[in-house]
C-alpha cells in the first residue's frame, strides 16, 4: 500500500522492528510508528487518547494483532484466557472505537478484521482462542449492521495456517509461550499472500474472505455438521 502513496501507521510492541520496517518503506517520512501492547487495556487507552488527532485521520484499519493457544480447556488458567480475550477481542474493539469517529465524520473508511476458521467453529487446544474469534464476529457483524447507512465496510479475513511465529508465541495453559514449531504451519500460505488478500478485501469491501485449505472445514461445519464433528475428532492438534 505504501508504493501507492498511502500514509501508514505501524503498530506493535517492538519499537525497533517498527523503525526498521518504516525505514524500508518508500517516502518513509510520510509514515508513523505507534508502539503499543494491545493487550494492556489501560496503556492502550492512554495511547489512543494521546494520539486522537492522528487516529482521526485513519481511512483503513487492519486489526491484525492476535495470539493463539495450545492448551486443553481444563488446563488453561483464567489469566491465560483473559490475555487471549484482551489481545484478540478487546484490543480489536478498542482500536476500532479509536478510528471510527473520524471515519464517521468523513462518511467513509474500511475496517479489516483478521479472524480465523476458529471464528466459525471450535477446535481442540484452542477453546479460548476460538471464543475470542467468535466474539470478534459477534461484535463486528453487529457494528456492520449499525453502519448500514455509511460507506464504512467491515471485512473479515479468515486465513487458515499462515507461515508466521504464531505457534511459538501461542499460550500454553499457564500463559507461557509454547515455543514450539508446527510443521503444518510451514505448509500454510505465506505472510505475503495473506497481505495481498487483505489489500484486495479492503479495495473490494468484501464481507468475508476465506484463505487456505482449512476453509473446507468452515463449509463442512455449516452444511454437513455431522461429518465435521467426525473429522475434527480425528485431527491431531498441536
Amino acid at each position: 500500500m505504501a508504493p501507492t502513496g498511502a500514509k501508514i501507521i505501524l503498530s506493535s510492541r517492538r519499537e525497533s522492528v517498527l523503525e526498521s520496517l518504516k525505514s524500508s518503506l518508500p517516502n518513509q517520512n510520510r509514515h508513523f510508528i505507534l508502539p503499543l501492547d494491545i493487550s494492556n487495556a489501560r496503556a492502550l487507552e492512554t495511547i489512543v487518547s494521546e494520539n486522537k488527532d492522528l487516529l482521526d485521520t485513519v481511512d483503513v484499519l487492519i486489526n491484525n494483532a492476535g495470539i493463539s493457544q495450545r492448551s486443553l480447556t481444563w488446563n488453561a488458567t483464567p489469566e491465560s484466557e483473559r490475555q487471549l480475550m484482551e489481545t484478540n477481542y478487546f484490543g480489536a474493539v478498542t482500536a476500532a472505537s479509536a478510528v471510527l469517529p473520524g471515519m464517521m465524520k468523513r462518511k467513509r473508511g474500511n475496517i479489516v478484521i483478521l479472524s480465523s476458521p476458529a471464528g466459525k467453529f471450535g477446535f481442540p487446544l484452542r477453546s479460548s482462542y476460538a471464543a475470542s474469534k467468535h466474539a470478534l464476529h459477534g461484535y463486528f457483524e453487529s457494528l456492520r449492521a449499525e453502519l448500514k447507512d455509511t460507506n464504512i465496510p467491515i471485512s473479515f479475513l479468515l486465513p487458515g495456517r499462515v507461515q508466521t511465529q504464531i505457534g511459538q508465541n501461542a499460550l500454553q495453559g499457564d500463559g507461557t509461550p509454547a515455543n514450539s514449531s508446527d510443521e503444518r504451519l510451514a505448509r500454510g500460505i505465506t505472510a505475503e499472500e495473506c497481505a495481498e488478500a487483505i489489500i484486495k478485501a479492503t479495495e473490494k469491501g468484501s464481507a468475508e474472505v476465506y484463505l487456505g485449505r482449512e476453509q473446507v472445514l468452515i463449509y463442512l461445519h455449516r452444511y454437513v455438521p455431522w461429518l465435521f464433528r467426525i473429522i475434527v475428532k480425528r485431527i491431531k492438534s498441536n
